[in-house]
């Protein structure tokens, strides 16, 4: 069969039998141990807050608030200011947020110790936001290039090459680290080969294959519009670039293999990363593999040329962000990881007077 013939293709580098292989491939409860997680399985079309997720940035320092330049409107928050933040978001229908960590005092090293130390902002604030907000769906990002010293999404070689297999076992830690510390999703970007099996593996080992989900960012392209998060994420690579990992802007056939790839391996969901760029290979997806839950990440970028157009009177913001939701919605995301989501949801229940300055 189909499934038989990638098996054996994957089977040397993802290290699972056979057997872990199918059951990677039909587990089901890992899908449904939310309610969050359910209705991304009951799709609708219109615009809900079910459909957003708000990604943050935490830092180390518990009361900072900082704005990121280069992303008016989009701070770094300490886990106190974000409690704080978070409080109305959540009483006007806020249902998931994405996490990132942020380290400027932590050292960065080759083997990002500090991505699942106990000093990681993100493991510190888990524990804080899940009792905070119970129903709130917590998703952390699982990646390496904020906490290397050199910037890149994975373990290198002598020679300053990916290491692969090393890469992939590194981000199984990760990943458990913030299940274990109570991350309902874990959400690797890095785009090494493997790691979705690597995770899944890991987590059924520590009794948590049917309490954390994997989102894979698995048609994650190499981007122009990712500038603004590497500043405020403070995750640029020191030498080189990612062209070697993420996928190149014209390839749909390696974006296609990249999800087949995430699928077979257990992925719980799927990514499609930039947005609008993007919108034939959501579709694409979608339609490929239907009964999978589809995210789109309106990246940075995306965040910015809306934002500074609105800014300067070339459009109008409500309409065009609203737009641009529909469009994905339209393509076939069920899910849309979006910096706008405090701004729709002040829109959804027609309430800007919690939002700072009405708004942007």
């Amino acid at each position: 069969s189909y499934l038989g013939i990638y098996f054996k293709k994957i089977e040397p580098n993802r290290s699972l039998s056979r057997s872990r292989f199918i059951m990677q491939s039909t587990c089901l409860h890992s899908s449904l141990h939310h309610p969050v997680l359910r209705e991304w399985n009951s799709p609708a079309q219109q615009i809900s807050p079910a459909a957003l997720m708000l990604p943050l940035f935490i830092v180390e320092d518990d009361n900072k608030k900082e704005e990121i330049s280069s992303m008016p409107g989009v701070y770094r928050w300490g886990v106190n200011k974000l409690l704080e933040y978070l409080k109305p978001l959540v009483e006007r229908g806020l249902r998931s947020v994405l996490l990132f960590g942020v380290v400027t005092s932590l050292p960065k090293d080759d083997f990002g110790t500090n991505a699942d130390s106990a000093a990681n902002p993100v493991v510190k604030a888990l524990p804080s936001l899940t009792k905070a907000f119970p129903e709130l769906l917590i998703a952390c990002d699982v990646c390496l290039c904020p906490y290397t010293s050199h910037g890149h999404c994975g373990l290198l070689n002598a020679d300053g090459t990916l290491d692969n297999d090393r890469s992939i076992a590194r981000l199984a830690e990760i990943a458990l680290a913030y299940a274990l510390a109570g991350a309902h999703i874990v959400a690797p970007s890095d785009m090494m080969d493997g790691r979705i099996g690597s995770i899944k593996e890991a987590l059924r080992k520590a009794k948590l294959g049917s309490k954390a989900s994997v989102l894979s960012y698995a048609a994650k392209f190499c981007s122009s519009f990712y500038g603004p998060f590497r500043d405020a994420a403070k995750s640029a690579p020191s030498f080189g670039d990612r062209k070697c990992y993420q996928l190149p802007p014209g390839s749909r056939g390696l974006a296609k293999r990249a999800v087949e790839r995430d699928i077979a391996e257990g992925a719980d969901f799927i990514m499609v990363k930039p947005g609008l760029p993007y919108l034939d290979i959501l579709y694409e997806t979608k339609t490929n593999f239907p009964t999978y839950p589809l995210f789109v990440y309106q990246v940075s970028g995306e965040y910015a040329m809306i934002y500074h157009a609105a800014k300067n009177g070339a459009i109008d913001l409500r309409k065009a962000v609203e737009e641009s939701i529909t469009g994905f919605r339209r393509a076939g995301a069920d899910c849309i990881i979006t910096y706008f989501t405090p701004l729709l949801l002040a829109w959804l229940c027609n309430d800007l007077s919690f939002l700072e300055n009405g708004g942007l």
